[in-house]
C-alpha cells in the first residue's frame, strides 16, 4: 500500500474507500464545525469534507485519522503493527554484523535514501502568494471550537523552525490563537523544542523564523505530532513512512522550507521578549487550559495553493481524533522502547488517560521490584516523562484489554506495598498537579509478589478452565442455540 502524497489524493483515497463525507450545507466555523465533527467522531464516522463553510470560499475537511482504517491508508500500511515491524527492519540496518549481514541489508539501505527530504524551486503551495497588507488570517477559515475559547485557533499546523545555534530543524504540533490579521500566539510549551530554539533565539536577543505548513501530506501531519529525539528531522520520519522523500521549497520572506504539497503556509517570525495571553482553549484533557502569556508570531506572508483546503482537528474529551494519532505513536515507538527496555512486552496508553495520564505496561519480571525499576525508566523516555500513573503488569496480561488490565490491576495490588509516588515533570495542561508543570506521578505494581517482595503467603492459583474440556466443550457448543439478551 501506497502512502498519499498530497492531502487531496488522500481525500480521493478516503471518498474511494467510503471514508469521506461532504457536508453540503452552509455551517459556521464558529462552534457549527466542532459539535458536527464530535458527534461524528463520537459515533466511529468519517472524515467530513465541509465544502460551504460561512464567509468562506475556502473549505475545511476534519477527522482525517479519526478511524484505524483512515490512519493507515494516511501511513500507507494495512495495520499499526506494521509500523512496528517498518521500524524495526529499519532498525536491523545499524545492527547487521559481517559482510554477509550486510549484503543481506542492501535493500533496506536502497530504501533508506528515501528518508532524506529533497529540495525543489517550485510547489503547489506557492500558487497563490499574499504579502504586506494582503496578508489576512480572517480570510482563512479558522476554527473557534468551544464556546469559552478566546478566539479562533489553528488546531493542526506544522510548525517549522531551526535552531539558531545547530542550524537543525524541528516540525511541531503547537496551538495557534489568532489574535488579529497578522498576529497570531504560539503555544510552545517549556518542555517543547520548538520553545527551546526560541530560547536560543531570545538569548542572542534575536527574532527566530517561523513558518506554519498547513494540510502537507498525511505523513507530514503525524510526524509532526510524534515524540522524537531531537536531533531527529520529522520530515525523515515523514519519508520513511511513506517510503518517498518529502519534497520541500525555500521560504518566499524566512530562511526556512515547507512541503511543497501543503495547502496553505504562513511565513513570519517571533520577536525576543514579547508576549501575550494566549488561551483560555478546549483542550484535549477535555477542560479549558487557563490564559498564559506566550510568544507573538508576526505573519510576513501567506502562500496557498489554488485549491487549498483548510485542515483542521478537534479537541476535546475522548474519543477524539488525536487519540488515533496517539495509538500510532504508540506502536511506532513500541520497538525503540524494547531497544532501551528489552523487558518490555507491550505497552497501552488508553484513550481516557488522554495520552499522559496512564500508562499499561506488561513486563517479562525477573527480579524483586522489577516493575518499580520499569516505571522509573519509562519516566526517563522523552515525552514519556509526562505520565502521570503507570500500572505494570505481568507479560501474560493483555494490556491492549481493559477489562483483563483492570482486573489483574484490582486483584494484585495492596496500596502500602505496591504503590511509589515521586515528583517531577508533569504536562503543563495537566491541571491537577500544584504548580505548573510540576507535580507527583506514581506507579502501581500489579504484577504477581514475590516473597523478596514481601508477599509472605502462597500466590493463589487462578481458577481457568482446563483445555480438555474447552475442546469437548466447543464440540456441544455449536449445537447449543442460545440468544443473545439485553
Amino acid at each position: 500500500m501506497k502512502a498519499p502524497e498530497s492531502l487531496q489524493e488522500f481525500l480521493k483515497i478516503l471518498e474511494k474507500e467510503g471514508e469521506l463525507y461532504r457536508v453540503k450545507e452552509e455551517v459556521s466555523p464558529e462552534l457549527e464545525i466542532t459539535e458536527i465533527t464530535d458527534r461524528t467522531v463520537k459515533a466511529c464516522g468519517p472524515a467530513l469534507l465541509f465544502e460551504r463553510v460561512k464567509g468562506h470560499k475556502i473549505p475545511v475537511v476534519t477527522n482525517l485519522f479519526g478511524s484505524y482504517k483512515r490512519l493507515c491508508l494516511a501511513l500507507g500500511v494495512n495495520s499499526l503493527e506494521e509500523l512496528s515491524e517498518k521500524l524495526l527492519n529499519f532498525i536491523e540496518i545499524g545492527e547487521a554484523e559481517g559482510l554477509l549481514g550486510k549484503l543481506k541489508l542492501l535493500p533496506k539501505l536502497f530504501q533508506a535514501k528515501n528518508v532524506f527530504p529533497r529540495k525543489v524551486d517550485h510547489a503547489p503551495c506557492q500558487e497563490v502568494v499574499l504579502k504586506g497588507d494582503e496578508v489576512d488570517l480572517f480570510k482563512l477559515p479558522i476554527l473557534k471550537c468551544w464556546p469559552k475559547d478566546a478566539g479562533p485557533f489553528i488546531t493542526l499546523p506544522c510548525v517549522i523552525t531551526k535552531d539558531p545555534e545547530t542550524g537543525v530543524r524541528n516540525v511541531g504540533m503547537y496551538r495557534i490563537q489568532v489574535f488579529d490579521k497578522n498576529k497570531t500566539g504560539m503555544h510552545w510549551q517549556i518542555h517543547k523544542v520548538g520553545a527551546k530554539h526560541y530560547r536560543k533565539a531570545e538569548a542572542k536577543g534575536k527574532k527566530l523564523p517561523v513558518a506554519v505548513a498547513l494540510g502537507p501530506e498525511p505523513a507530514v501531519i503525524y510526524a509532526a505530532t510524534a515524540p522524537l529525539p531531537e536531533d531527529i528531522d520529522e520530515f525523515m520520519l515523514a519519508g520513511f513512512l511513506k517510503g518517498s522523500p518529502v519534497s520541500l521549497v525555500p521560504c518566499l520572506t524566512v530562511p526556512l522550507e515547507v512541503p511543497a504539497e501543503s495547502q496553505i503556509v504562513l511565513e513570519g517570525y517571533v520577536e525576543p521578549f514579547e508576549r501575550r495571553l494566549e488561551g483560555p482553549f478546549g483542550d484535549h484533557t477535555g477542560f479549558y487550559t487557563p490564559p498564559e502569556p506566550y510568544p507573538v508570531f508576526h505573519i510576513t506572508c501567506i502562500t496557498m495553493r489554488k485549491d487549498a483546503i483548510y485542515p483542521a482537528t478537534i479537541v476535546g474529551k475522548p474519543p477524539q481524533e488525536d487519540c488515533y494519532l496517539g495509538k500510532a505513536t504508540e506502536r511506532l515507538f513500541l520497538p525503540l522502547i524494547k531497544k532501551v527496555l528489552p523487558e518490555v512486552v507491550d505497552i497501552n496508553l488508553p484513550w481516557e488517560g488522554v495520552f499522559h495520564n496512564l500508562v499499561f505496561v506488561s513486563i517479562d519480571k525477573r527480579y524483586p521490584g522489577h516493575a518499580f525499576k520499569v516505571a522509573s525508566a519509562i519516566w526517563g523516555l522523552g515525552q514519556l516523562m509526562f505520565s502521570k500513573i503507570v500500572v505494570v503488569f505481568d507479560k501474560e496480561v493483555n494490556v491492549q484489554n481493559l477489562r483483563e488490565a483492570l482486573f489483574y490491576l484490582c486483584a494484585n495490588v495492596d496500596p502500602e506495598r505496591d504503590i511509589m509516588i515521586i515528583k517531577g515533570p508533569v504536562d503543563v495542561l495537566d491541571h491537577a498537579s500544584p504548580e505548573v508543570g510540576f507535580g507527583s506521578k506514581m506507579c502501581i505494581d500489579a504484577t504477581r509478589k514475590w516473597k523478596e517482595e514481601g508477599y509472605r503467603r502462597e500466590w493463589p492459583e487462578e481458577a481457568i478452565m482446563s483445555e480438555e474440556v474447552k475442546k469437548r466443550v466447543d464440540l456441544i457448543w455449536k449445537n447449543i442455540k442460545i440468544k443473545n439478551f439485553k
